[in-house]
């Protein structure tokens, strides 16, 4: 946890924050901070400082905030990602938290088993994409859209979606080689594990999608998604 994320009702006044949860408990195994010791923090979907511990005992922890400095620049993306696995899907969204996704849309695609659309980790969006805050040292919470049904998504909002920007689906297919990084608006779309079938990318296509491919080697999602992120932006 390099950034610890703060709430709005974890305030006693208007610059004191009182922690008892899974924070307090990670503060106090792994910082064992003293008292005056300053701990990095950030008001979730607002700015960064630091937080001076006040008080901590075995109970809560208590912290005078000191918010000065904005979060890193979000990247300038949409993703449009196959809903993965449950075991992968919660990897992914932790990684796409920390890499500064901010809008990312979870849809349907023939290889994506119906089984994963009940997976419980879509209740448990929010924690994960708090992990991949704490970890990077952001505080602005992505936006995360279902979509079950690929057909009217891609007929009926995509287009909309990805006007006038970068348009571009991982797919290793009669594709492209990934272009050089760019810090400009992108929508990206990545297949479930086996890709999109030929009437999905088809379909992309119709929308203005251009295929590319990262190279001759095939990764799995999880590591797919970094590595493209990666490649077509700055680091």
């Amino acid at each position: 946890m390099n950034l610890i994320l703060i709430n709005t009702t974890d305030f006693i006044a208007s610059d004191t924050a009182v922690l008892t949860d899974h924070r307090f408990e990670h503060i106090r195994s792994v910082h064992k901070p003293d008292i005056g010791a300053l701990l990095n923090v950030g008001l979730l979907n607002g700015a960064i400082g630091k937080g001076e511990v006040l008080e901590l005992n075995d109970s809560c922890v208590t912290l005078k905030m000191s918010l000065e400095k904005e979060p890193p620049a979000a990247l300038p993306l949409t993703l449009i990602l196959a809903l993965p696995r449950p075991k992968m899907l919660k990897r992914i969204l932790q990684t796409v938290s920390a890499m500064g996704v901010k809008e990312l849309y979870l849809i349907n695609s023939y290889r994506v088993d119906k089984s994963y659309w009940s997976t419980p980790i879509l209740n448990q969006i929010e924690e994960q994409l708090k992990l991949g805050l704490e970890q990077a040292g952001d505080t602005m919470m992505p936006s995360v859209h279902l979509r079950k049904r690929f057909k009217p998504f891609v007929e009926d909002e995509l287009p909309e979606i990805a006007k006038n920007t970068r348009s571009l689906i991982a797919h290793p297919y009669n594709a492209e080689q990934c272009s050089a990084p760019e810090s400009i608006p992108t929508t990206l779309a990545i297949g479930p594990e086996g890709g999109f079938i030929e009437y999905e990318v088809n379909k992309l296509n119709q929308c203005g999608f251009k295929s590319i491919h990262i190279g001759e080697r095939i990764l799995r999602v999880e590591n797919a998604v970094p590595v493209l992120l990666a490649k077509l932006f700055p680091v």
